[in-house]
C-alpha cells in the first residue's frame, strides 16, 4: 500500500481531529502532505539547512501539541505555515546579532533554492542563487518571510497575509520594501533586458522569478484564524 493510501479522501481538518482523539498515524499523514512546502519556506527564509530543519521540527512539535486548540477558522495548511514562519522568524531574530555567512556549499545551495534540481545545474545558475541568497540575507526577517511566501513560493498576497496573520497591506508593504532593497543588489542579473527596453531595471521580484520556479500552491479558500502571530 502506498504511503498515506489509508487516508485517501480524508481532509486535513479531519486528520487533525482524529489526531486530537488519539488516532495513531493521523498527524504523521498531515506531516507527509505538507512537509515539503514547510521545508522550502523554512530553507528560503533562514538560508541555512540546519536552522531550517530545527525550525520545522520546532513548528511540527508545536502543532502536534497545540492541535486541540485548532478551531478550524483557517485551513490546516495555513495554520501549519503560520507556525513554521513564526519559528523561522524567532530563529532569524536570534541569529541577527551573529550574522552567519551566506550559504556557499554547492549541495546546500541547491537544497536551499532548488530542492529537486539535479547536481548538474549550470555554474551560472548556482552563482545566481548565491547572489540571491546573499541579497536576501540583508533584509529584515519579516520582509524576507513575506518575499519568500509571495515571490518564491507563489502564494497570493491574501494567503500570505493569513499565514503571517497581518493585513494584506502589511504584506504588500514588506514585499515592496524588500524588493526596493534588493533592486540595486540584483539589477545586474538581467542586463540584457535593461539594454533592450532602454528603461529602468526590472523589479527584484523579476530576478527572483527568473531563478526560482513556483514550488508552492495553496488552498483556494481559507479564512483568517488559528496559530500565532508572525
Amino acid at each position: 500500500m502506498a504511503e498515506g493510501a489509508g487516508y485517501d479522501g480524508v481532509s486535513d481538518q479531519e486528520l487533525l481531529a482524529r489526531h486530537v482523539r488519539g488516532e495513531p498515524g493521523a498527524f504523521g499523514e498531515i506531516v507527509r502532505r505538507h512537509r515539503d512546502r514547510l521545508w522550502a519556506v523554512a530553507l528560503r527564509t533562514l538560508g541555512d539547512r540546519e536552522e531550517a530543519a530545527d525550525a520545522v521540527q520546532d513548528a511540527l512539535v508545536s502543532a502536534y501539541r497545540a492541535a486541540g486548540s485548532f478551531r478550524g477558522q483557517s485551513a490546516v495548511t495555513t495554520w501549519l505555515h503560520r507556525i513554521t514562519v513564526n519559528a523561522c522568524l524567532d530563529r532569524a531574530r536570534k541569529a541577527a546579532s551573529r550574522k552567519t555567512a551566506p550559504v556557499n556549499d554547492t549541495e546546500r545551495l541547491e537544497q536551499l533554492l532548488e530542492p529537486h534540481e539535479s547536481a548538474s545545474a549550470p555554474t551560472e545558475r548556482k552563482d545566481l542563487h548565491r547572489q540571491l541568497i546573499e541579497a536576501m540575507g540583508t533584509l529584515a526577517p519579516e520582509q524576507r518571510a513575506a518575499l519568500v511566501l509571495v515571490d518564491m513560493q507563489g502564494y497570493p498576497v491574501a494567503e500570505a497575509a493569513r499565514i503571517l496573520d497581518v493585513p494584506t497591506g502589511t504584506v504588500k508593504s514588506r514585499c515592496a520594501r524588500g524588493r526596493a532593497r534588493l533592486l540595486p543588489l540584483l539589477a545586474h542579473l538581467r542586463p540584457d533586458r535593461n539594454r533592450v527596453q532602454g528603461t529602468s531595471v526590472p523589479s527584484a521580484t523579476g530576478a527572483c522569478e527568473a531563478s526560482l520556479p513556483e514550488t508552492g500552491t495553496t488552498d483556494s479558500a481559507v479564512a483568517k484564524g488559528g496559530g500565532g502571530r508572525a
